[in-house]
């Protein structure tokens, strides 16, 4: 374990804010769900100090740093760094290693506002090794089960009513089928590993040994699922949830048509947000028309169409009831039946939502 794992433990699980004086582009690579980027250099200063540190060494590119760091710029970012610490007296600050650059930070601040502010102990680094470590122990000692079923059966909507849940498509900000995408993008792969763990580290704080997971394959739209996790989860008893064929359409029809459409409507207006929901729409059928058949995808091309039609004149969602269910029928539960006989060694229970519920609630 992290020598200062009683601090990152602490940020976790307090969700405490975090200020990051990072470089943007390390940012956007991985950080974490509580931290602000406010970095001490951008990243072209960045750049210009590296190489310099690999042409001269430290010196040289220190005192290069606090030359493109000076003056209005210099007191512009302490300020900026100030705002957040009076805004957030419980938070830390942390750069990649809790080297340099937090070190700077923090006696600038200290120097020019009197505040002293907390540097986070080994920095990123330290923090994203503590929490890949939290993830794969939490894989190595605790048990699982995996919950399957025909797509539309309502497993998320399940998930949400169990303390000891793990929602991987929450967290991947995606909702794992061909049309999952979101109009928002999904995390970084280091964010959504990152979240993870804070959420494993969360629930067996609270004393969780036993976790449940929706079954989902390598990718959840860009994301990836971490290996240890991933052939975990495959060895583990597997739950079939099921339900009828108009429940699931009508489920699909709510989450996949009306829910995404109010989503872009929100993030774009009326008309741009219909639009936007039509390109997308479309754009996921197509993106399956291989596996489909041209003859097929082109028969359920023109369904959707005309529904998308329809909802554009009158905002009646009835026809996409059309598409779905050919789609359910001929396309998902086939793919999905061959999966469940595939499974059917590791299946320990099915059932209806209420059975399976009671059922998780049991072996928990």
């Amino acid at each position: 374990m992290c020598i200062d794992s009683d601090q990152y433990q602490a940020i976790f699980l307090g969700d405490l804010p975090l200020l990051d004086v990072r470089a943007p582009v390390e940012f956007n690579k991985g950080a974490f769900p509580r931290a602000r980027n406010l970095p001490l250099m951008n990243d072209d200063e960045r750049h210009q100090v590296g190489i310099l540190y690999k042409q001269k060494g430290q010196q040289a590119a220190v005192a290069l740093g606090h030359r493109l760091v000076s003056g209005s710029l210099k007191a512009e970012r302490i300020a900026a760094w100030e705002a957040f610490a009076r805004t957030h007296p419980d938070g830390y600050m942390y750069c990649f290693r809790g080297g340099l650059r937090s070190q700077t930070g923090q006696q600038w601040l200290k120097n020019e506002t009197g505040l002293h502010y907390p540097l986070v102990r080994g920095g990123y680094k330290a923090m994203r090794s503590f929490l890949i470590e939290t993830r794969t122990t939490a894989v190595a000692e605790c048990c699982f089960i995996v919950i399957g079923g025909l797509t539309g059966s309502g497993k998320t909507e399940l998930l949400t009513q169990l303390d000891n849940a793990i929602d991987l498509e929450g967290h991947a900000h995606h909702r794992g089928s061909s049309f999952g995408r979101r109009p928002t993008p999904q995390p970084a792969q280091i964010n959504f590993e990152n979240t993870l763990g804070i959420d494993f580290l969360k629930k067996r704080n609270l004393g969780h040994r036993f976790f449940v997971l929706e079954d989902e394959g390598r990718m959840i739209g860009h994301c990836s699922l971490p290996l240890e996790l991933r052939q975990t989860l495959q060895q583990s008893p597997l739950v079939w949830l099921e339900d009828s064929l108009a429940n699931r359409a009508e489920r699909i029809l709510k989450e996949y048509v009306v829910d995404l459409c109010a989503e872009f409507t929100a993030i774009y207006g009326h008309e741009q947000g219909g639009a936007h929901f039509a390109a997308q729409l479309q754009l996921s059928l197509r993106n399956i028309t291989r596996r489909l058949g041209m003859d097929r995808y082109q028969r359920l091309a023109a369904i959707m169409d005309q529904a998308l039609a329809e909802q554009q004149r009158s905002g009646s969602v009835h026809g996409h009831r059309g598409w779905i269910e050919t789609l359910l029928g001929e396309y998902y539960d086939p793919m999905y039946a061959h999966q469940r006989k595939s499974s059917i060694e590791r299946t320990v229970f099915s059932g209806d939502r209420l059975a399976v519920l009671e059922y998780l609630r049991a072996q928990g």
